[in-house]
């Protein structure tokens, strides 16, 4: 019951962002690394990944065996390869919308990262760690 219902906000979250990485690009250009190739390409494609990821964990077991955990492992890939964004975000202190933001902002959004990567892990079925039962 709460894996299904941490599976289906987590779906939330993603198609919420995918949908404004795709309608305010602007916005996630602003944090891209000057090292990333083609930035708004990527800020798009990231966009479609988390659209993907977000319907891939919604889809029943019934139907596609493997969509789940491969929408899993995807987003906590999605998650690690966004991760330097973050990073720049906060210790280039790049203003988002004309403001700035506090490391009481920036501290729990970075710490918080490797909990969403284990969610979609756990949520997309690829791990149950550590609800794992011994014996």
């Amino acid at each position: 019951m709460i894996r299904t219902a941490l599976r289906v906000l987590l779906a939330l979250f993603y198609a919420f962002a995918g949908v404004a990485h795709l309608r305010n690009p602007e916005v996630f250009l602003a944090i891209t690394p000057d090292w990333v190739p083609y930035p708004a390409e990527v800020v798009a494609l990231t966009g479609v990944a988390e659209l993907a990821g977000a319907a891939g964990l919604l889809i029943p077991r019934n139907w596609i065996g493997w969509a789940r955990p491969a929408a899993g492992i995807g987003l906590a890939l999605y998650a690690i390869g966004v991760w330097p964004a973050n990073f720049n975000h906060a210790f280039s202190n790049i203003a988002m919308g004309g403001e700035t933001q506090s490391w009481w902002y920036h501290g729990p959004r970075l710490a918080a990262q490797p909990l969403i990567i284990w969610l979609a892990l756990w949520v997309g079925e690829v791990t149950e760690w550590p609800f794992r039962k011994r014996g």
